[in-house]
């Protein structure tokens, strides 16, 4: 999977950090239990009735479902909420139909994930991902953190509610100080054009070389009240 496009702008990264800090503590009843399944459903930018229809329903807890639209000509219905890494993730997808795809979250010795994101600043939002090495990772395995758009069901023109993945960043590296239990990435990600903030949270899980996801998390989102 390719990189996404975000720009390091060392003095927004660094104010973004110390705000960070003052919302690392989430209230613990603002905190989404440990997926077991990701759902993935890919739609073309082509296919409004796509976005509209029912579908594909939501995966019940413990279950994590990510939207990706995949982008066509700038002109299309759904040309704002798309990403590039759509395309890369769902190289079959059709312009008629959404393209489903599961993934059990449930392996013994799939590593521990932690992911949390500050308040938006200056048009980026800082998320951290944390990924527990203690037991070992399948050789070339790498992570990803990417910011979603939470949309409610019965807005946008959606009958479901939607996880619609805004923007990504990865692949990240977990061979960094490989002595230590532990390996953590910091990202200022750019503010999507269009986004609410409101409705912004962030993902992050980790696969292996072959693209087979096998750990995921989700943050409480940027408007969850951190404890004081």
């Amino acid at each position: 999977m390719v990189s996404s496009r975000w720009t390091r702008v060392p003095l927004a990264a660094s104010a973004l950090c110390l705000g960070f800090a003052g919302h690392a503590a989430i209230h613990p009843a603002c905190k989404p239990p440990p997926p077991q399944q990701l759902v993935e459903r890919f739609m073309s930018a082509d296919c409004q009735a796509c976005w509209q229809a029912a579908g594909a329903k939501d995966g019940r807890a413990p279950t994590m479902v990510l939207d990706w639209i995949a982008p066509t000509a700038p002109a299309a219905p759904l040309a704002a909420g798309s990403v590039p890494e759509a395309t890369v993730r769902a190289p079959s997808l059709t312009a008629t139909a959404t393209l489903q795809r599961q993934a059990a979250l449930s392996r013994a010795d799939a590593p521990r994930l932690r992911i949390a994101d500050g308040p938006a600043w200056n048009g980026y939002v800082g998320v951290q991902l944390t990924v527990d090495r203690r037991a070992a990772l399948p050789a070339g395995a790498q992570a990803y953190v990417a910011l979603v758009e939470r949309v409610p069901a019965g807005s946008e023109g959606s009958d479901v509610t939607r996880q619609l993945v805004r923007a990504v960043a990865g692949p990240l590296s977990l061979e960094e100080l490989s002595a230590a239990p532990t390996v953590r990435h910091f990202r200022a990600m750019r503010l999507p054009e269009g986004a609410r903030p409101e409705r912004l949270g962030s993902v992050g899980w980790v696969e292996t070389a072959q693209g087979v996801v096998i750990a995921a998390t989700q943050s409480a989102g940027v408007n969850c009240k951190a404890v004081r």
